[in-house]
């Protein structure tokens, strides 16, 4: 009896990079790309996700769905759509949620920190060899961790690190600092008070061991903890 081929997901606003990782896909045995999404919202709708957001939970749809899918593969920024960490995040939610494989170029510890705290199964990138990438995604749909060799190291280097390491929130207030937003515009956008982000940048500075705002963000870029778009 022929066992099923594995059943990917592949979701990027790049058509041709879908094109070219299909047909990577169809040269190997065992594995078949049976949708494709150009950002995360499409994705969830092809899922069954956002028909049961609308429907407020509780139908039988997206479990279906997401039953047809073995793995999905994930890119971060995705244009105008949906970004890759926020459709992790829904997609986890599902009632049985396929895993998701992030590939993507961007590989600064806030977006891995980012994506492995949504949900992300394993964090690939772009540059990885086909064999690599290809044994990465039969990890996922067995639900095994796998990481690029690069990110593994970032992973370990934040594990040994002796200095305390930024939380996801401190990390999105530093992206947004990169971004020049005042205290203002980060409680705005976060939906936290002026005094909460004032905290957390005193966390931030005694972390990076920094004293202002500049030299925190010159020093999260020089380490590859943020990135600027």
């Amino acid at each position: 009896m022929t066992e099923s081929p594995l059943r990917i997901l592949l979701v990027d606003d790049h058509p041709v990079v879908r094109h070219g990782l299909k047909a990577m896909f169809a040269e190997q045995p065992g594995m078949e790309v049976v949708a494709e999404a150009p950002d995360g919202r499409a994705a969830l709708e092809l899922l069954g996700g956002e028909e049961e957001s609308r429907s407020g939970g509780g139908g039988g749809g997206a479990d279906g769905a997401s039953a047809g899918i073995d793995v999905v593969l994930m890119d971060l920024r995705m244009g105008g759509g949906m970004d890759g960490v926020s459709a992790i995040r829904r997609i986890v939610r599902l009632p049985s949620p396929p895993p998701v494989l992030v590939l993507t170029t961007y590989d600064s510890d806030a977006d891995i920190l980012a994506a492995v705290e949504a949900g992300a199964t394993g964090y690939m990138l772009k540059d990885a060899p086909p064999d690599q990438l290809c044994e990465a995604v039969r990890s996922a749909a067995q639900g095994q961790t796998a990481l690029a060799p690069d990110v593994a190291n970032r992973l370990m280097d934040r594990l040994r690190s002796p200095r305390p390491a930024l939380s996801g929130r401190e990390l999105e207030i530093l992206g947004l600092l990169a971004r020049g937003m005042s205290n203002r515009a980060i409680s705005r956008e976060l939906f936290i008070s002026e005094a909460t982000v004032k905290t957390h940048l005193v966390h931030i500075f005694d972390k990076l061991g920094v004293d202002n705002r500049t030299a925190a963000i010159t020093t999260a870029l020089q380490r590859g903890i943020i990135r600027v778009e």
